[in-house]
C-alpha cells in the first residue's frame, strides 16, 4: 500500500487524550515492540468510527504517527492489506473490507477451467468462471465479491484483488505447439498453461517433465510466464512418479545443511552419560514387530502375565532427547510434519542418522526410550500406568508374518526363547480386543494393497495385504499406550495435541438415515449417535451380500480425524480422549506429546507456542502426504494397466458422481471411471443421498456397491485416468418401483 509523504509531525510527547493512547491493545504491543504502533484492532476501530473511506494522511493524523514511524506504519498497513483486512479504493482511500461486502478466501481450481473461492470465515463458496480464473491460479488467496447468481441459484464471484500467490514453481510436461512452448501443470487444478520463452528453456525438450519457476503471474490480460529451472526427465523413467509428486505437493525432500550438520554431530550409539535418570530395561525381552520392509522402528513391546491380568511395556523411541525444541532438526521436522511412505521410497521426517539409526529401536543395540508401563485386568481394563525415560535393548526384529506364523503353531518362525512372551502378548490382545468391542469402537474392514516391482523399477503385480493377529496385537498395544498418554496429560492439566475424530454432521446423518431406510435398517442414537451405535449396526449386517456397500456408506458419513488442542474425543475408537504418542520418528505430533509428558514428569510446562496452529499445520501436512501417496499409487496403477487395454473385468461400483461411476476391479485392485455417456442412451439423474445414478427412461440404476462388468478402453499416464465402458449392455439393475 503506497502513500504520499507528509510533513514531519510534532514531538513524541503526546497529549494524554491522544486517540493513539486509547488503544486497548497498547500494552500487548509494548511487549512485542520497543516502539509500539497502534494495533491492527485499533486501526480497524478508528476506520469504523470515521464511517467512510479514510485517506492515508488522515489516518496518520488521527493516530498521531510521527514522521520517523511512517515507514513502519506503512508496513503494518501493507500487512493488513495482504491479509484482506483493508484495501485502497480507486481514490487511494483506505477501506475496511468487511464494509465492502468482500470475501477473503482461497481459490480452488477445477480441471475444466472454472473454480471457487473458499471463504476464510466459512460459509458458501463463490463460483469463479473460467474468465475470472484467468487472473489467478489454484491455491491463491484473493479478495472477491459476489457478482451475481447463476441459473442454479449458485453465488458467482469476481476477483477484486489477489492477496497472496500460492505458486512460485510448478511441475509439469513441456509442450510445443506452433513454435510456442508452455508447461502443462501436473496439478490439474491449475488449468492455465505456463508460457516459456525459447531463451528460458534451459535445454529442456518437448515431452519432458520439468519444473518451471513462474516469473510473471497471470492477470486478465496475460497468461503466466515461466522459466525452466529443473529437468526431471521422461514420464516413463523409473521413480518419475515420485519426483513429480514431491514437487507437485511441495513436499520437502532434501534436508537443509543446518539439519544435516546437527544430525552428523550426534553420537552413533548410546553413551554412558545418556543414561542418567533412566530406568534400565535392557534385561526385558522387548521386541519390535513390523512389516518386512520397515527400517524405522518406533516401538517395542513386552508382556507378562500377573495373576489373571497382564503387565505390558510399550517402549517408544526417545526422539525428544536428541531433537530439541527450536533446533534445526526440530524446525525441519515441523516443516515436514510426518514421514511420507511411497512404494519403494520413504521421505523421512528426520535424517537417516536418526530415523534409521540412533532413534530406531534396532535389534541387539542399546537405545533410549520413553516407556509406558501398564497394568491390564483380565477384562481388558487399564488399572494403572506410568511413564518414565529408560534404556532398552531390542532382543529381536520380528515381522508380522513371522509372529502370526508362530502364533498359528509354526513355532520355528521365531526364536524359541521369545515364543512364551509372544503368546502372552496374544492373550493380552484378545482381552483388549474384547474390551474394545464392549466399548463400542467401530471396526471397519478395509483392504490395503502392496505393489511388486521388477529390477528396472516397473510394477509387476498388486496384492492385497492380509491383516493378521500380529497386526492387531501391535495395534491394541499402541492404542493402550496412546490412551494412557492422553490420560497423564489430562490428569496434570497439561496442554497437548489430541487426535480428535468427530461424529457425523447433521447433514450427513440425515443422508445416511435416508439411505439406510431403503434397506430397512436403522442407526440408533437419535440426533447424536455414538460409535457403539455404528458398531451394533455393522455387526447386524455382517455377512450380508451388500455388507461392503453399507459399510462404505457408514464410513463416508464420518468426519476426518485431525489434530487439535481442543479434546472432543475420538468417535471411531470410542475414546473420550486420545492422542498420538507411539510414532515420534515419523509424526511430529507424537514428538510434541513426548515433550509434554517429559515436562509433566519434571513438574514443568512445555509451551511450543500456538498449540492450535500446530494442530492445523500437522493436519495439513498429513493430508498433503496422503494426497501425494495417492497420486503416486494412481500413476503406478495406470502404468500397470497400460498393457491391459481391451481386457474385461468384474468390478464393484466404488463411487457415484453426476458425471459417471467409479469402479474397483476384482483381484487387480485398481479403480477407474465409466463416464455417464457410456451408461446407455438415456438421461441419468444423480441422487447423492442414495449414492446412485438412475436412468429416466430405462429405469437402470447404478448404485454404490453394485456389481458390473467393464472393459478398459484407455490408460492415460498424463492424467492418471483409467477409462472403462460397460462390457455388458445389460449391466445395471433396474430400480424397483415403489
Amino acid at each position: 500500500m503506497t502513500r504520499r509523504p507528509r510533513a514531519a509531525s510534532s514531538s513524541k510527547d503526546r497529549d494524554q487524550t491522544s486517540l493513539r493512547l486509547s488503544d486497548p491493545y497498547l500494552d500487548r504491543e509494548r511487549t512485542r515492540y520497543p516502539h509500539p504502533l497502534p494495533s491492527r484492532e485499533w486501526i480497524l476501530h478508528t476506520l469504523e468510527q470515521e464511517g467512510v473511506p479514510v485517506p492515508p494522511e488522515r489516518l496518520v493524523e488521527l493516530l498521531d504517527i510521527d514522521a520517523d514511524e511512517e515507514e513502519t506504519f506503512a508496513r503494518r498497513l501493507n500487512a493488513m492489506e495482504r491479509d484482506g483486512q483493508i484495501m485502497l479504493n480507486r481514490r487511494g482511500a483506505i477501506c475496511m473490507v468487511n464494509k465492502l461486502g468482500l470475501v477473503r478466501g482461497r481459490v480452488q481450481g477445477h480441471p475444466d477451467g472454472y473454480g471457487f473461492v473458499i471463504p476464510d470465515e466459512g460459509g458458501a463458496d463463490l463460483y469463479l468462471s473460467s474468465w475470472e480464473m484467468s487472473k489467478v491460479l489454484h491455491g491463491d488467496r484473493v479478495m472477491a465479491r459476489q457478482s451475481g447468481t447463476g441459473r442454479r441459484g449458485r453465488a458467482e464471484g469476481a476477483v477484486v484483488e489477489v492477496l497472496e500467490r500460492a505458486n512460485r514453481r510448478i511441475v509439469g510436461r513441456l509442450v510445443e505447439e506452433h513454435g510456442i512452448c508452455f508447461v502443462v501443470a501436473e496439478d490439474k487444478r491449475i488449468s492455465q498453461d505456463v508460457l516459456v520463452p525459447r531463451e528460458a528453456l534451459a535445454g529442456a525438450q518437448p515431452g519432458q517433465v520439468v519444473v518451471a519457476e513462474i516469473i510473471q503471474q497471470p492477470d486478465r490480460h496475460i497468461k503466466p510466464l515461466g522459466r525452466i529451472v529443473e529437468v526431471l526427465g521422461n514420464y516413463a523413467d523409473p521413480g518419475m512418479e515420485i519426483e513429480i509428486a514431491l514437487r507437485k505437493h511441495d513436499l520437502p525432500h532434501e534436508f537443509p545443511e543446518t539439519a544435516q550438520a546437527l544430525a552428523r554431530k550426534l553420537p552413533k550409539t548410546v553413551r554412558e552419560t545418556d543414561l542418567a535418570g533412566r530406568e534400565d530395561l535392557r534385561g526385558l525381552p522387548l521386541v519390535t514387530i513390523d512389516g518386512e520392509t520397515a527400517k524405522d522402528f518406533d516401538d517395542a513391546v513386552f508382556c507378562r502375565t500377573e495373576g489373571k491380568g497382564f503387565r505390558l511395556w510399550v517402549a517408544i523411541a526417545d526422539v525428544s532427547y536428541y531433537v530439541r525444541h527450536g533446533d534445526a532438526l526440530d524446525l525441519e521436522a515441523w516443516t515436514r510434519g510426518n514421514s511420507v511412505y511411497f512404494p519403494r521410497r520413504v521421505i523421512p521426517m528426520l535424517p537417516e542418522e536418526l530415523s534409521n539409526g540412533l532413534c530406531s529401536l534396532n535389534p541387539e543395540v542399546d537405545r533410549l526410550c520413553m516407556t509406558c508401563e501398564l497394568v491390564v485386568s483380565p477384562r481388558g481394563e487399564i488399572k494403572d500406568y506410568r511413564f518414565y525415560p529408560a534404556v532398552m535393548h531390542s532382543h529381536a526384529r520380528l515381522t508380522y508374518t513371522a509372529v502370526a506364523d508362530a502364533l498359528a503353531g509354526r513355532h520355528e518362525a521365531v526364536p524359541a526363547r521369545l515364543l512364551p512372551h509372544l503368546q502372552d502378548l496374544h492373550r493380552l490382545y484378545q482381552v483388549l480386543a474384547k474390551a474394545r468391542g464392549q466399548r463400542g469402537a467401530i471396526d471397519f474392514e478395509t483392504v490395503e494393497t502392496r505393489m511388486e516391482f521388477d529390477d528396472q523399477g516397473k510394477i509387476t503385480a498388486i496384492h492385497p495385504v492380509e491383516r493378521n493377529d500380529a497386526h492387531r496385537l501391535i495395534e491394541e498395544c499402541m492404542l493402550a499406550a496412546n490412551v494412557c498418554a492422553s490420560a497423564v496429560l489430562q490428569a496434570n492439566e497439561h496442554p497437548a495435541l489430541y487426535r480428535i475424530h468427530e461424529g457425523p454432521t447433521p447433514e450427513k446423518l440425515a443422508d445416511l438415515r435416508e439411505f439406510l431406510r431403503e434397506f430397512g435398517l436403522h442407526l440408533g442414537g437419535g440426533d447424536e449417535p455414538r460409535a457403539k451405535d455404528y458398531a451394533r449396526l455393522l455387526e447386524t449386517i455382517r455377512g450380508r451380500p451388500d455388507y461392503q456397500l453399507l459399510q462404505t456408506v457408514l464410513l463416508r458419513s464420518l468426519q476426518q480425524a485431525v489434530y487439535s488442542p481442543e479434546n472432543v474425543g475420538h468417535f471411531g475408537l470410542a475414546y473420550e480422549a486420545y492422542t498420538h504418542f507411539t510414532s515420534p520418528i515419523r509424526r511430529y505430533p507424537d514428538l510434541l506429546v513426548h515433550r509434554a509428558i517429559n515436562a509433566v514428569l519434571a513438574g514443568e510446562t512445555y509451551d511450543p507456542g500456538g498449540w492450535a496452529q500446530l494442530g492445523e499445520h500437522s493436519s495439513q501436512t498429513e493430508r498433503r502426504a496422503d494426497e501425494a501417496t495417492r497420486d503416486v499409487e494412481a500413476w503406478l496403477k495406470c502404468y500397470y494397466m497400460r498393457g491391459r487395454v481391451g481386457e474385461e473385468f468384474s468390478a464393484t461400483i466404488s463411487g457415484v458422481a453426476a458425471f459417471g461411476i467409479f469402479v474397483a476391479l476384482d483381484e487387480v485392485y485398481v479403480e477407474g471411471m465409466v463416464h455417464v455417456s457410456e451408461l446407455g442412451n438415456d438421461y441419468y439423474q444423480f441422487d447423492a443421498a442414495r449414492h446412485q445414478l438412475l436412468g429416466e427412461r430405462s429405469g437402470r440404476r447404478f448404485r454404490l456397491g453394485d456389481r458390473v462388468r467393464v472393459r478398459l478402453v484407455r490408460a492415460d499416464l498424463e492424467t492418471t485416468r483409467l477409462d472403462f465402458v460397460l462390457a455388458d449392455e445389460a449391466s445395471g439393475p433396474k430400480a424397483k418401483k415403489h
